[in-house]
């Protein structure tokens, strides 16, 4: 069994209320926990941005066991540009499907019968389950991939992923048969990646940290953030290398020992979120003053 495991994806959020919303009332989430920061992260967890943003842990479980959505808000953009770098999270949820189905959200029916809908931010999600099932979980993540052969490699030999089942035109990786998976699907083109782009992130044993960075340097494939501590507030400090792939989709590598004592679940994180709702006045600040928020 590999000592690795997938952890979350990273979203980049305009609207904050109608997001939380989406996320609460039609996929059924539960807000594990919410931090606030005044300045930017040095890994840009919160992207290329300077100012005040939040991060809010989102997802049917623990972090511990279960592949969890990160929603990163800065105060100051209301909108970012999709590229067409992420396809898809892939979610197995019968409650979710029939929220979505009695919403006035638009989906289409997929031909696999799994609902496809977009949240407010315009990222696109799969929802599958059957009445039978009461388990909800967060099974694959799709990005797009401009070659495959080469995704592959990249994916199996920097990211230590085994080969679950590939075709000419998608492959299905992961670490565990227990773990959400990384899909990677030949869209034919260059992947755009605009302003709206995340990241996967992975725990591996802390130990293991300078060896990706070195492997991946040594491969002539891209660091983006060297071995960095990163601090939370009151809670623990990890550690991570950013790395990016061919078609520069973002990995986050962090050391597992410290990240499974930052993730623990708050049971204040849904009264910290609302709290911090109810408190921002960023839209407001520049209605009064005729003007719209920033569109990155």
């Amino acid at each position: 069994m590999s000592m690795k495991r997938t952890l979350h994806f990273v979203f980049k959020i305009g609207d904050r209320t109608k997001t939380i919303k989406f996320y609460r009332d039609i996929l059924g989430m539960k807000v594990l926990r919410h931090e606030e920061f005044e300045e930017g992260c040095k890994a840009t967890c919160n992207g290329p941005y300077d100012g005040k943003w939040s991060k809010t842990m989102i997802g049917y479980g623990p972090e511990d066991n279960n592949f969890v959505c990160e929603l990163t808000y800065n105060y100051g953009v209301g909108k970012y540009a999709m590229g067409n770098d992420f396809q898809g999270l892939h979610l197995s949820s019968s409650k979710a499907v029939e929220a979505c189905k009695s919403s006035d959200y638009k989906y289409q029916t997929s031909a696999d019968g799994s609902l496809q809908v977009c949240d407010p931010d315009g990222y696109t999600f799969f929802l599958s389950g059957s009445a039978s099932n009461d388990t909800s979980t967060a099974s694959k993540v799709t990005l797009a991939s401009s070659n495959l052969q080469k995704s592959v490699v990249y994916w199996t030999k920097i990211a230590g992923m085994k080969v679950y089942s590939q075709s000419d035109k998608q492959a299905v990786l992961g670490y565990n048969d227990d773990q959400a998976k990384v899909e990677l699907q030949d869209v034919g083109k260059p992947v755009e990646h605009a302003k709206a782009f995340g990241r996967v992130a992975i725990a591996c044993p802390r130990t293991q940290l300078p060896g990706i960075q070195d492997s991946v340097k040594a491969a002539g494939n891209r660091v983006l953030t060297e071995l960095v501590s990163l601090d939370t507030p009151g809670k623990a400090t990890v550690e991570v290398v950013i790395v990016a792939d061919h078609d520069l989709h973002e990995i986050c590598f962090v050391g597992d020992e410290a990240f499974r004592e930052l993730s623990q679940v708050d049971p204040k994180g849904d009264q910290l979120l609302d709290a911090a709702m109810a408190t921002d006045k960023s839209s407001e600040w520049f209605t009064k003053r005729n003007r719209s928020k920033a569109e990155a």
